[in-house]
């Protein structure tokens, strides 16, 4: 196969899976080294070691978590980082919040924003969305899960964020009362939030 066309397919591999490692080449018989030639080239920018998209793929805020997914398959993007996915706020934390199991390794990832948050596992597993983002599946824990999660870990986000998204899940429709309250027991913080949802009406 000529250079152009192996070019080519790696290019059309990358826009259809959004962000490719270079092991991603290894099933269509691609050598890794035709990505180095692609970034130096332009074609290719390499957003962290090992991650990489087409230079003209279409940009998103979302683009991280994609990254973020591609590099820690077992996270979930969970707190800030999911308010922000599911349009709480607008603010774009400045890391990339996520829940890990409690006795995973740690990943030492020093060239991304990661602030990783230790899950039970009945709280890790549960409430888990799957969103493709540039062709990348990437877990996010849905809204109600979300909002029980603030609680769970106020002291961390701070309990006038987990007011705020409890008061804009409930106004927007985000989710239930029951449902909140589901994902509340599982996180074991009903005492805690019974109060604030008796105050909303």
């Amino acid at each position: 196969m000529k250079k152009s066309n192996i070019a080519s397919q790696i290019l059309e591999i990358s826009r259809k899976k959004g962000v490719i490692r270079s092991r991603d080449l290894d099933e269509f018989g691609i050598p890794r080294a035709y990505i180095t030639r692609l970034c130096q080239s332009g074609q290719l920018i390499r957003l962290s070691r090992g991650l990489y998209q087409a230079a003209d793929a279409e940009p998103t805020s979302q683009s991280i978590l994609a990254e973020v997914s591609k590099r820690i398959p077992g996270g979930v993007v969970c707190l800030l980082s999911a308010l922000q996915f599911h349009e709480f706020t607008t603010q774009l934390p400045f890391q990339v919040w996520l829940a890990i199991d409690r006795k995973a390794w740690l990943p030492r990832i020093q060239e991304m924003p990661i602030r990783f948050v230790r899950f039970s596992e009945a709280a890790l597993t549960q409430g888990t969305d799957v969103h493709e983002i540039n062709g990348v599946p990437v877990k996010v824990y849905n809204p109600a899960k979300t909002i029980a999660d603030c609680f769970k870990y106020r002291n961390k986000i701070g309990l006038d964020v987990a007011l705020e998204a409890l008061r804009d899940g409930l106004k927007h429709k985000k989710c239930t009362r029951d449902e909140i309250w589901h994902y509340a027991r599982i996180c074991r913080v009903t005492r805690i939030m019974l109060p604030y949802l008796e105050a909303i009406s």
